[in-house]
């Protein structure tokens, strides 16, 4: 029995995979139409172009981020995969650790398991790496691969992480991927016409199926007419398609259990619609929906995972200053978006739990090679050595700050 360096195992485990990850990028570049043939059955045209540029730009940028970072080498690493963007997950979550975690096994969310397993048979003609997907049961995955892995990631529901999490030793390292409420803020100086361009873009990626989308907007009150007019009229502009039609901008709910959680919600709330609030149940189709209220009506914030766009009035800055450190939004801090010159050090206490976009959205902020989140248990944390970690997360990143064990290999 002999000592490798840990810098040795890595590196060479690094420059054997550099190929192979060089492979894969030509691969999905000559294959495009295959793989967003598969994507189309989930999100729409506009979305699955812009998810394999972001997909192959972070898998391009994968080496730098593994060589900057220096994480230890890994051996066994068990992945609950999140139901939407499945190809840039497949880069994040699977084919970048693959430069230092030697084998990788995953589980499908069951609402997409049928396209992942098809994008998955793809992309395995060119990696041809340990990366194996398991067609498990829950507790026949956590038995089989979770509980039996150095390192677990998984992106879902809080709830659900913390139900998952006490069954792991302290030694196996949990890292958390949640979603926020991501509060959309103008101040009076905000662009209008900027802003509502941006909001539209964030709320209805996707046709809003995606968990950077903002849940609530807030609005000055003595702009709430000019700012919901104007979003109002741009959100009859936009055009409803299939998603196989480019100039759609939005089309049918794929992930159909919100329907109902919707419908229910604008039921209840009704003498809030300013705008939409139809919802066709048959044709899974929810109209993009405007509600308004004040800060007095006190209404509130669900993540909606829809086309429905939250606005609420407010009257001074330092109303939102308050809220925005209330036990609701400490909890799921992840991201925040404020857009207009900020004279009352809103940004400022933002920062202090939130990534924060000035006069641009989440999107554009976000970098697949970069940590990212807030500092909420409920968006985003790290748990090992009996310690929980809440912070911006990066895997190859947390790996290189927290990972104790350097364990002996054979010559």
């Amino acid at each position: 029995m002999g000592y490798v360096s840990v810098l040795d195992r890595r590196t060479s485990l690094m420059e054997v995979r550099k190929e192979t990850l060089e492979r894969t990028v030509e691969y999905m570049e000559n294959n495009r139409k295959a793989i967003e043939d598969i994507l189309l059955e989930i999100s729409t045209y506009r979305t699955v172009e812009e998810e394999f540029e972001t997909a192959i730009r972070t898998l391009k940028k994968g080496y730098m981020e593994v060589e900057m970072n220096q994480p230890p080498t890994i051996n066994k690493m068990s992945v609950f995969m999140p139901s939407n963007l499945i190809l840039y997950s497949y880069v994040l979550y699977l084919l970048i650790p693959s430069y230092y975690t030697k084998e990788i096994e995953f589980r499908s969310s069951n609402q997409v398991i049928d396209q992942v397993r098809r994008l998955h048979e793809l992309l395995k003609q060119a990696h041809e790496l340990p990366i194996t997907l398991l067609e498990l049961s829950h507790r026949q995955y956590m038995k089989r691969s979770a509980l039996e892995a150095e390192v677990v990631v998984f992106t879902g529901t809080y709830q659900n992480a913390e139900q998952i999490k006490s069954q792991f030793s302290k030694d196996q390292m949990f890292i958390y991927f949640g979603q926020g409420v991501n509060p959309f803020i103008l101040l009076e100086t905000a662009d209008i016409e900027k802003a509502v361009h941006d909001l539209i873009q964030a709320r209805m990626f996707n046709t809003g199926q995606d968990c950077m989308g903002p849940d609530v907007v807030y609005v000055p009150v003595n702009v709430r007419k000019e700012f919901t007019d104007y979003l109002v009229n741009s959100l009859k502009n936009l055009k409803f398609g299939d998603n196989q039609d480019p100039f759609a901008d939005y089309g049918k709910m794929f992930y159909t259990s919100t329907l109902e959680s919707i419908g229910e919600y604008l039921n209840q709330h009704s003498q809030f619609i300013e705008h939409g609030g139809t919802i066709d149940f048959w044709n899974k189709v929810i109209e993009p929906t405007v509600i308004t209220s004040s800060l007095r009506d006190n209404l509130e914030i669900e993540e909606f995972f829809s086309p429905i766009f939250n606005v609420v009035t407010y009257e001074e800055v330092d109303e939102l200053k308050k809220i925005v450190q209330e036990s609701y939004f400490r909890e799921r801090a992840m991201g925040a978006s404020v857009y207009g010159t900020d004279d009352n050090g809103l940004v400022d206490v933002l920062r202090r739990k939130h990534v924060v976009s000035i006069n641009e959205t989440l999107f554009a902020i976000e970098n697949g090679n970069e940590p990212f989140g807030g500092y909420g248990p409920m968006a985003n944390y790290v748990y090992y050595q009996n310690q929980l970690h809440i912070k911006p997360l990066l895997i190859s990143n947390v790996l290189r700050e927290l990972w104790t064990s350097e364990e002996p290999l054979d010559d």
